[in-house]
């Protein structure tokens, strides 16, 4: 499993523990909705500390501007 498709079951995860907690209907959801969010966030977590590997500064775009898109590099639409 990817690191991306695994990043997105831990956001889901997340939503479906807060969506556990606030619902009314069942006791077993409300009780267990904070853990279902726990899990999440730590797989989240675990997956922005171990998910790419050699990621460089300009995977990240924080090269030269810092990933800012400065609009007075280009020219105004001219070549």
């Amino acid at each position: 499993m990817s690191s991306t498709t695994l990043q997105r079951t831990a956001e889901i995860v997340m939503v479906l523990g807060i969506v556990a907690l606030c619902q009314p209907w069942s006791l077993f959801l409300h009780r267990y909705g904070l853990t279902i969010v726990i899990v999440g966030l730590v797989t989240f977590m675990f997956t922005n500390w171990f998910g790419k590997p050699g990621v460089t500064p300009e995977d990240t775009g924080s090269g030269e501007n810092g990933g800012v898109f400065d609009v007075s590099d280009h020219n105004e639409g001219r070549a």
